[in-house]
């Protein structure tokens, strides 16, 4: 693998039925259209694969089975992306979750820092099945509550089916899903048919500097990568991290301590780290996942850590 190359990730996640298959499908085409090689990861909640027949054969594909990959199978995902980042030649991932994967553990769980400075995460597609949303008071008040997690954290939601739907109730259900995710690019589909304009909102980042904070505020969730380049003392550290905003859900990876030989694994959740001692040198990389988060600020005040300690 060409160790400075990134492989752009797009996750898809919806109930099961809302159509992410054939969303997947979409963006498989639309990538080999563009000359780009596609990676599909597929994961599925029982043992057998239901659907990596509809992903085409000479493209890398990883599966995994019997289980989610945002809570009873991150070892295997871990190890899935290690072996496709290392022996495949492919330019964009795309991760088809389970309908119970919940947004923000799926790309806590993807970012590893092991080898996350190779991956540049583009954002959530969530696919709503149309009908299911208009009878949405029929899901349990647990299911109900991740279906409008999977549409708050996403930076387009595609109103999939809405042929189903009466022209007054698809104007309700768009009006509906807005009001969950005000910044998210809301469009009405069949089959999951999107255009290829989509993706290049999505995917283009190097843009003007109006045309970044627009393409921020679509894209709801973000995972940054700061690999470090010096040691830093903890207590700054720390201070830091308490004035982080409390959209900042997750971080992760290897800090080098001043007071420690080697880099310490840092997690931090919901508001609580957790520091364990390593026994040998690991990636200095650390991942931050949140929402509205600068790329550019928090670099700046990690880099500005270092340099403290230099002087």
């Amino acid at each position: 693998m060409n160790k400075k190359s990134k492989k752009d990730v797009y996750i898809l996640s919806g109930f099961l039925g809302s159509g992410k298959t054939s969303l997947l499908k979409q963006m498989i085409r639309m990538h080999k259209a563009a000359g780009k090689v596609p990676a599909v990861l597929m994961n599925e909640l029982g043992n057998v694969s239901i659907d990596s027949s509809e992903v085409d054969q000479d493209l890398p594909l990883a599966e995994l089975l019997d289980g989610c990959i945002c809570c009873t199978i991150q070892d295997k995902l871990e190890a899935q992306l290690q072996e496709l980042l290392w022996n495949e030649e492919f330019d964009t991932l795309l991760i088809e979750t389970t309908g119970a994967a919940h947004p923000v553990e799926v790309v806590d769980a993807m970012m590893s820092p092991l080898f996350a400075e190779h991956l540049e995460f583009k954002g959530i597609l969530t696919v709503v099945d149309a009908m299911q949303w208009v009878r949405r008071q029929e899901l349990s008040p647990q299911v109900l509550q991740l279906y409008r997690e999977q549409i708050r954290h996403a930076g387009v939601v595609l109103l999939n089916k809405v042929d189903l739907l009466k022209e007054m109730e698809q104007s309700t259900a768009v009006s509906e899903l807005q009001g969950i995710n005000k910044h998210a690019r809301i469009i009405m589909t069949n089959y999951a048919n999107i255009s290829e304009n989509v993706l290049e909102q999505i995917s283009n980042f190097n843009q003007t500097e109006h045309d970044r904070v627009r393409i921020q505020h679509e894209l709801s969730m973000q995972a940054i990568v700061y690999t470090f380049n010096g040691v830093i003392e903890q207590e700054a550290f720390e201070n830091w991290m308490r004035a982080l905003p409390s959209t900042v859900y997750r971080m992760k990876g290897y800090v080098p301590f001043s007071h420690e030989k080697y880099p310490m694994l840092f997690h931090y959740s919901f508001g609580m780290p957790v520091y364990l001692p390593e026994d040998m040198n690991m990636p200095k990389n650390l991942v931050i996942i949140g929402e509205g988060i600068s790329k550019e600020t928090i670099s700046h005040d990690l880099k500005r850590l270092e340099q403290l300690k230099e002087v």
